[in-house]
């Protein structure tokens, strides 16, 4: 039997392909089948019927569980957001200090700290949002610490752009832990009979993992060396 993917033969694409995460929630559904499966448990035999509704109660537990999870690593991405923010600002006052600044720079942090009370969480809409916010502070930062490079001897700006760079790499890690269990959750509401038969009674969707923005990714394809 022939290989079904042959890359000797192709068909292949040499101009490449750009991936995109496609942003749409799919309800999860059953058919009839998945209801005369139930019936049956229980017309044939009482015991199959009690012990596939112990399942379920198990499975609705673990589903409503994963759930908080992925609440939980949403909170963690809004919490370092808001912490390169406030450092992201500290650091567009002390370059202010040194060199003017573009008011659209403060203009930008305004509307980054202008969000939400502390209380309440991000929408996957807003920390996409604010996650682009503090990525334009930071290259406009960028551009002017560029233009007068000894900005960099500055004990105070050298230690901003530190704490900047990890809170970076902090932000990407969560993300990171934020796709895998939205993933984990987009396949396990797709599991038949149980989890799927209570994520549909549930009115469970599917989730969008993190989306780059355009700006982001236009940037990423740019040469930096």
């Amino acid at each position: 039997m022939a290989n079904t993917l042959d890359e000797e033969t192709g068909p292949i694409r040499e101009e490449g392909k750009d991936i995109n995460v496609i942003a749409k929630q799919i309800p999860v559904k059953v058919g009839v089948g998945s209801t005369i499966f139930e019936v049956l448990l229980w017309v044939c035999l009482i015991i199959p019927g009690v012990i596939f509704l112990l399942k379920k109660i198990k499975a609705g537990t673990y589903l409503r569980q994963l759930e908080q999870k992925i609440n939980h690593d949403a909170s963690q991405i809004d919490n370092y957001l808001e912490q390169r923010v406030v450092i992201l600002s500290n650091l567009a006052k002390l370059v202010d200090k040194a060199v003017t600044l573009d008011k659209e720079t403060f203009t930008a942090i305004a509307e980054a700290r202008s969000g939400r009370p502390n209380t309440q969480g991000l929408t996957d809409e807003e920390r996409i949002q604010m996650g682009n916010q503090a990525d334009t502070i930071n290259n406009r930062l960028n551009i002017a610490i560029e233009n007068y490079p000894e900005l960099r001897s500055h004990a105070e700006i050298a230690d901003a752009i530190k704490q900047n760079s990890y809170l970076q790499k902090e932000i990407t890690a969560a993300r990171e832990t934020y796709n895998d269990t939205v993933a984990t959750w987009n396949q396990q509401i797709q599991v038949w009979p149980t989890k799927m038969i209570v994520a549909a009674k549930a009115g469970y969707t599917t989730r969008i993992p993190f989306i780059a923005s355009k700006e982001t990714k236009e940037k990423a394809k740019e040469v930096f060396f």
